[in-house]
């Protein structure tokens, strides 16, 4: 079915309720409704800073039912978009489905066009202190959590979803956390089982505004997520342009919106990745060294966690996040240890993940579509893991023998905060 715009309906936030509404529909046919809701008490704030952080929310969020049918026009009824925040917001939206023009053959190249409704935003100015770190139950936040426990920073924790099998890493943490529930509308699914077009969001960029609303709500300042630098990394090439499954997670998103709160917040709202500077590798290790043993039976990074329905962390050993993970971590964890994790199982010995460990290291066609690291972090992964495994010499591929999985690489962590985390991730040189 043709629709011939999307529409920015409203929103309505309600302090009493603790909730947050958000209204899009398509021209008059179709309304759609997502609900957020805050389970936390809330610090006094100012109204106007709020209501900029919801509106950047709402307008992200829309892009879960923009997706259903890409209609050629825009409408905002509601809300300020200024020429930054439209530029901001086409590009993300953009660069953001790279992944879904993909999957369903549509150019990359397919305008996404706000329309501008105001020569400004008059900008506000919060009082917030603190670091707000946001939990996704893999090991990156872990680490994360554990590097800035070091440094004298006030850090809470908090997480979008997912709270029956978040709950027991959290408690795990000791550290107090705010938990946010989003509710798609249920047209959704209906639709997709029809003619929309589904697929993947930039998630993170959601995520990103979600965590910004809740700084103002409950008095933080730093919106601390952990995104690392493989995420830079496109996923693969498409008519011409890059395609990265990860692209909200990248530092170009990082670095956009960073811009986006400083021309809203000024300096009083960051936003920034703690992982940065790290490549999956490193991450990986210190996750060994810190955090494995604390947090072995409570974490996953797999997406089915996420999916089934369960009241607990689980991994399924079949997809390519599984098969990283194991593969990252076994030069840093005892191999029972991480065998027990894994079900019992060895993915590395579990032939059915051959294609996937191929697609892995470059040399068994394209990157998988999912939250994984560079190829050459990989093969060097590869490389360690050949120690405790002669059997993966079957896997043929070149190494670039200047690669050092601890390089400490550019990033957009405030001078103080990473002058305190510098010394306890930049540890020399590579192990042969």
């Amino acid at each position: 079915m043709r629709y011939q715009a999307f529409r920015f309906v409203g929103y309505e936030f309600s302090a009493v309720d603790r909730t947050l509404q958000l209204h899009y529909g398509y021209d008059n046919a179709l309304r759609f409704t997502e609900t957020y809701r805050f389970d936390f008490d809330f610090v006094p704030y100012d109204p106007l800073a709020l209501d900029i952080a919801l509106q950047n929310l709402f307008f992200l969020a829309g892009v879960s039912y923009y997706k259903a049918f890409i209609p050629g026009e825009i409408r905002v009824e509601a809300g300020t978009i200024d020429q930054p925040l439209a530029d901001f917001l086409s590009k993300t939206y953009r660069c953001g489905l790279g992944e879904f023009w993909y999957v369903n053959q549509l150019s990359p190249h397919t305008p996404v066009d706000f329309p501008v409704n105001a020569d400004s935003v008059k900008p506000a100015d919060t009082i917030g202190k603190g670091l707000l770190v946001g939990l996704g139950g893999g090991k990156d936040s872990l680490v994360s959590v554990e590097l800035l426990r070091k440094t004298d920073q006030t850090i809470t924790t908090w997480s979008l979803g997912h709270r029956a099998q978040l709950a027991p890493l959290v408690e795990r943490t000791g550290l107090p956390h705010y938990w946010v529930e989003r509710s798609w509308d249920s047209q959704l699914q209906t639709l997709n089982e029809q003619d929309a077009y589904n697929g993947h969001i930039p998630i993170s960029a959601i995520i990103a505004a979600v965590g910004t609303v809740v700084c103002i709500l409950t008095g933080q300042r730093d919106h601390v997520v952990s995104n690392e630098q493989s995420a830079n990394e496109p996923t693969l090439i498409y008519d011409g342009a890059e395609i990265n499954h990860q692209y909200s997670k990248s530092q170009e998103f990082e670095r956009d919106y960073q811009a986006l709160l400083r021309a809203r917040f000024g300096d009083t709202q960051r936003y920034y990745s703690l992982l940065r500077p790290l490549s999956e590798l490193r991450i990986a290790e210190l996750f060994a060294e810190n955090s494995f043993t604390k947090y072995h039976d409570v974490f996953s990074s797999c997406n089915t966690a996420f999916r089934r329905s369960s009241n607990r962390m689980l991994w399924d050993g079949t997809c390519a996040k599984c098969a990283f993970i194991f593969l990252v971590l076994t030069p840093f964890v005892d191999r029972p240890a991480l065998e027990t994790v894994f079900g019992g199982k060895n993915l590395l010995r579990d032939a059915s993940l051959d294609p996937t460990y191929r697609q892995l290291l470059g040399i068994g066609g394209e990157k998988p579509l999912d939250c994984v690291g560079e190829v050459r972090e990989s093969r060097y992964a590869m490389k360690l893991a050949r120690q405790h495994y002669p059997g993966l010499s079957r896997y043929a591929f070149k190494l670039d023998d200047s690669y050092d999985f601890r390089t400490i690489h550019r990033h957009e962590i405030p001078d103080e905060i990473w002058a305190q985390v510098n010394e306890f991730v930049d540890s020399g040189s590579s192990p042969e």
